[in-house]
C-alpha cells in the first residue's frame, strides 16, 4: 500500500518539528512547510493526501493557501490549526472545505485520531 503523505504549514517551527514525528511514527511521509509558496510548491509537486494548515501564517493566510490547495487538487483533505477567537475564519474555512479544525493548543492524540481516521478509515480504495 502506498504511503500517504500529510503535509504540515505553520510558521513555528516546533510545531512543524512536533506534527512530523507524530506523523512520521504513524506510517505517514511528512512534508513540512513555513509559509503559502512553500505549502504550495509541495501540493503541486508531491500532492499530499491530507494538509495539517495553521490559519494565521505571515504573508499568505490559512483560508488563501486553503483556496489554493482546493483549485490544485480539490481532493486533497485540509483540517485547520487555529488560535483561539477565530471563529469567522472557521466558518469560511469550513465552506472552501476544510474538513474540521483544532484550536491551539490542541490535544495531539486527537489530532493523531482525526488523521488516522481521514487517511486509514472511511473509504477504502
Amino acid at each position: 500500500m502506498e504511503e500517504k503523505k500529510v503535509l504540515i504549514v505553520d510558521d513555528q517551527n516546533g510545531i512543524r518539528i512536533l506534527l512530523m514525528e507524530v506523523f512520521s511514527s504513524e506510517g505517514y511521509k511528512t512534508f513540512q512547510a513555513a509559509n503559502g509558496k512553500m505549502a504550495l510548491e509541495i501540493v503541486r509537486s508531491d500532492s499530499p493526501d491530507l494538509v495539517l494548515l495553521d490559519m494565521k501564517i505571515p504573508g499568505m493566510d490559512g483560508l488563501e493557501i486553503l483556496k489554493h490547495i482546493k483549485e490544485v487538487n480539490p481532493a486533497i483533505k485540509v483540517i485547520m490549526m487555529t488560535a483561539y477567537g477565530e471563529l469567522d475564519m472557521i466558518k469560511e474555512a469550513t465552506e472552501l472545505g476544510a474538513l474540521r479544525h483544532f484550536t491551539k493548543p490542541f490535544d495531539i492524540d486527537e489530532m493523531r485520531t482525526a488523521v488516522n481516521m481521514e487517511l486509514k478509515g472511511g473509504a477504502v480504495h
